[in-house]
């Protein structure tokens, strides 16, 4: 029997049969890609296709011995569903197509993305970019997130949704893009280097403090003056 995560399977209630959820970065897909979903459920006689929360596209019921064979029909990489690992990055429409965005969340989701989809930190980590302050990308409950406003980018980091669930804080506001990318790989960095085992951003933040976290990822941090 397969592991969770192994071959993007994941186990299902049953614990007979698999879910898997092909990679679609910033939930964006071609149609072609879609008729390919459609016809491997069918043909593989799925149990379901379901949208996940985090904007996956889940194919449900698959059984272990058809796992690579869906795997080569998709032409499709496999999403990050379990571990300790960046998911899936959650991003709204932004500039691109919402007529309320301020900043390109697409853009910059798509950024975050190609950096760190699948790359290992000491927990499960979560970040989202949204185009305005609706946050559709449900910034407030990311380990770390970009929201873009009139004068750039706000960067949060510290939230989560779980059974405890915690406010992300504001880190810093007002940055360009590069400015933005460029503190969002500081707190990467920063985080792989001072988490713990299991450990969210937000319990980081709560073990060090505040004042201390932001201290320390902003030491020698110099954004334009806007």
């Amino acid at each position: 029997m397969l592991k969770d995560g192994e071959k993007g399977a994941v186990l299902q209630r049953d614990k007979e049969t698999f879910a898997i959820a092909p990679h679609f970065p910033c939930g964006v897909a071609t149609p072609d890609q879609l008729r390919r979903i459609a016809d491997v459920a069918e043909k593989y006689d799925a149990a379901a296709i379901k949208i996940t929360s985090a904007a996956r596209i889940a194919i449900v019921g698959i059984k272990e011995e058809s796992i690579d064979q869906v795997w080569n029909d998709l032409e499709i990489k496999p999403g990050h569903a379990v571990g300790l690992c960046v998911r899936s990055i959650k991003a709204c429409p932004g500039t691109t197509f919402c007529r309320r965005g301020q900043q390109d969340s697409l853009k910059m989701g798509m950024a975050l993305d190609g950096r760190y989809h699948g790359v290992e930190f000491p927990s499960k980590t979560k970040l989202a970019a949204s185009g305005c302050n609706n946050q559709c990308a449900e910034n407030c409950i990311k380990d770390l997130s970009l929201v873009g406003k009139k004068k750039g980018w706000t960067v949060m980091a510290g939230g989560k949704g779980t059974a405890k669930p915690r406010l992300a804080d504001i880190v810093i506001e007002d940055l360009n893009d590069d400015e933005a990318i460029e503190m969002v790989d500081k707190i990467m960095d920063y985080y792989r280097e001072n988490g713990k085992k299991h450990e969210r951003i937000g319990k980081l933040i709560d073990r060090i403090g505040l004042d201390a976290f932001k201290n320390d990822v902003l030491a020698g941090f110099t954004p334009s003056a806007g």
